[in-house]
């Protein structure tokens, strides 16, 4: 059994149903959990995320999950050509097309899988067994995240009942807790650089020198930054969690985009201070270091970075 499984497993025995849906008065606990196992390990932290958003997705739907033993996912990287399409057929859906960045191929049980409609876009709970009918090995050869065997998969199977479409059209995007999800990604980022951080401190030297304590003092910083931001972002989800207010969106831009440009400022400090010897001699250092800079890839740049100023431009009252 490889690593990453073993470590799955223990985190679904030890948290895997117990996790605090967003918005339940204890939003920050989750979080926590979230930076925990990511700072174990961050293609693990990934896994466990898609694990719990898929749960609070389906309890958003008002629905339970297939059973309390399975690991989800939710895959719903939208490709610019082609991608995955389901059509009504007697009995229910069939669903067809391929998909990139499934996280967890070969490890979760089942998934949340997005697919264009005449309707919409839905969403389908289903069994990997059942419709992955292929995938393509070719297409993880990452060296960062490498753990969290984000393939391209083709789709096919029996029939899907109408009782694993969940939610209506558009249902997955424009739900409360897209928002919500969308910051707790950004609580695995937080916990991968609390990983680096923690590693460099328990490899210092008895007396290592003010250089070295300076790019430390300014990673902690960062590390404390995050920590704030999205504290305050778990204690505005739980006064809110149906955002009546529709503070969301807003807030989930403003948390991605302050964890991401603290963690990518851990990621060179934490290079300056330890210099290239954990990078290279530390396989454990080396793939958080590696894994979080893939990870962080994943925030939007520009585009979000635009979107927020677009949205405080709107607001006016921004603050």
């Amino acid at each position: 059994m490889s690593r990453v499984k073993v470590m799955l497993d223990e985190f679904l025995r030890a948290d895997g149903s117990d996790v605090p849906l967003p918005g339940s008065g204890e939003t920050w606990r989750r979080f926590e959990v979230l930076s925990l196992w990511a700072s174990r390990d961050l293609s693990v932290g990934r896994l466990a995320e898609g694990h719990v958003d898929a749960l609070a997705i389906l309890a958003e739907a008002e629905m339970e999950p297939f059973n309390e033993i399975s690991l989800y996912g939710v895959w719903a990287a939208r490709s610019r050509a082609g991608g995955t399409s389901a059509k009504r057929v007697s009995g229910g859906w069939e669903l067809t097309g391929r998909k990139e960045f499934c996280s967890g191929s070969g490890l979760i049980d089942r998934a949340l899988v997005t697919a264009d409609t005449t309707e919409g876009y839905r969403l389908f709970d289903v069994s990997v067994d059942e419709h992955v009918a292929s995938s393509d090995n070719d297409s993880w050869p990452a060296v960062g995240m490498a753990d969290s065997v984000s393939e391209t998969l083709e789709f096919a199977g029996p029939v899907i009942p109408e009782s694993c479409a969940v939610g209506g059209p558009d249902f997955y995007t424009t739900r409360p807790g897209f928002w919500f999800g969308a910051a707790g990604v950004a609580a695995c980022w937080y916990g991968g650089a609390c990983g680096l951080v923690n590693n460099l401190i328990n490899s210092l030297p008895a007396v290592p020198s003010e250089h070295v304590l300076a790019d430390l003092g300014k990673a902690v910083a960062h590390i404390e930054s995050m920590h704030d931001v999205l504290k305050s972002a778990a204690d505005a989800i739980d006064r809110d969690p149906q955002d009546v207010e529709e503070r969301a969106h807003y807030r989930a831009l403003v948390v991605r985009q302050v964890v991401h440009d603290a963690a990518m400022e851990v990621l060179v400090r934490v290079g300056a201070a330890g210099g290239a010897r954990p990078l290279c001699h530390d396989l454990d250092q080396s793939r958080r270091a590696a894994d979080l800079f893939v990870y962080l890839s994943q925030h939007h740049g520009g585009s979000d970075a635009t979107e927020l100023g677009q949205l405080a431009r709107e607001e006016r009252s921004w603050h």
